[in-house]
């Protein structure tokens, strides 16, 4: 199983069309947004052609491959007209030896890490920024942000196969960082 990690679209039209690109370049066998899909937010420049109802009718098309969770700028109108459930606080991976715990961020990060065994990743977005570090035992990975990046990062995403995460640049598909499980 091939997975696409991605957060922090924020509207764009631009780069979910650029995102849908990258997940079929990747030949992923899913999808997995971190949250914050239609709405900017009220901290955040507006991205790169910002039009919520493109990025609804994009991400419809796909709607069967995507698993999502709920963004601090996702909220109940948003489920209304997007066709796969978003609401969900986590997703959980399960990778054998070791848990994936899949998140926004705004809640559990790493100066507030959910109950997890050492060993096991916490996988939010939010922070715009990618991060793969060890924090008390527990992997803490973000694949930055697709529209709007912060600290002089590149709109990037991640993927998971075969236990093996890669942090990859949204233009071009470039690899920036690895980790293995």
């Amino acid at each position: 199983m091939k997975y696409m990690i991605a957060s922090d679209l924020h509207g764009s039209a631009f780069y979910c069309r650029k995102m849908v690109e990258a997940y079929r370049r990747e030949q992923a066998d899913r999808l997995l947004l971190l949250g914050d899909i239609l709405y900017h937010g009220p901290r955040n420049d507006l991205p790169k052609e910002y039009a919520p109802k493109d990025v609804i009718s994009q991400l419809n098309e796909i709607k069967n491959e995507i698993l999502c969770v709920r963004g601090n700028c996702d909220c109940e109108v948003d489920q209304m007209v997007l066709e796969f459930p978003i609401l969900a606080e986590t997703c959980i991976l399960d990778l054998g030896e070791r848990m994936v715990y899949a998140t926004h961020g705004h809640v559990f990060h790493e100066k507030n890490l959910p109950m997890l065994k050492p060993g096991d990743i916490l996988l939010h977005g939010h922070t715009h920024v990618p991060v793969c570090r060890a924090v008390e035992e527990i992997m803490i990975m973000n694949p930055g942000s697709l529209s709007i990046p912060k600290e002089n990062s590149p709109h990037s995403y991640m993927t998971l196969e075969n236990g093996v995460f890669t942090w990859k640049t949204l233009e071009d598909g470039n690899e920036f960082q690895i980790f293995t499980v």
